[in-house]
């Protein structure tokens, strides 16, 4: 076991499958040592968290949404990484779109549940750049969806 899924595993964290495409897109694309890979949204065995941020979602539930992205993400980095997270040298950049009601202004909040947990697991690695946008709409109603570029060994 990698020294992220010990520190995942001791935050009670299991990595799920990846998440199969829903459209006509791949994963993650790996350009040299880059690793860009698609949206994930705020999905779990459960259905996830779906709905408006600010509007039946509160903060807390939708920081807790931007959390399962990033264990897609990681989901995702390990099958981009032959199944070892060890290989991850660094999270180079997070974007995060939040399915936002219209007095809804605290987006960069809910996505610190996707960053928080990049540093969790990866520790100054998981340190990243990042944008966060609220939008309109996400696919199939999901309230928060991010996106990563990560640099592998």
């Amino acid at each position: 076991m990698s020294k992220v899924e010990q520190r995942l595993a001791a935050a009670g964290i299991t990595l799920p499958d990846p998440v199969a495409p829903i459209a006509n897109y791949v994963p993650f694309v790996r350009i040299g040592d880059l690793i860009h890979i698609s949206g994930q949204v705020s999905l779990d065995a459960s259905g996830g968290v779906t709905g408006i941020v600010g509007q039946g979602v509160d903060l807390e539930t939708a920081q807790r949404a931007a959390r399962l992205c990033g264990i897609n993400l990681i989901a995702q980095m390990r099958a981009a990484c032959d199944g070892d997270l060890d290989r991850v040298k660094r999270v180079v950049k997070l974007g995060g779109f939040v399915q936002s009601g219209p007095d809804f202004y605290d987006i960069p909040s809910v996505v610190n549940g996707c960053s928080d947990l990049m540093v969790e697991a990866f520790g100054e690695a998981g340190r990243h750049a990042r944008s966060a946008v609220g939008v309109y709409r996400l696919p199939r109603n999901f309230a928060v969806e991010v996106d990563a570029v990560v640099e592998i060994a």
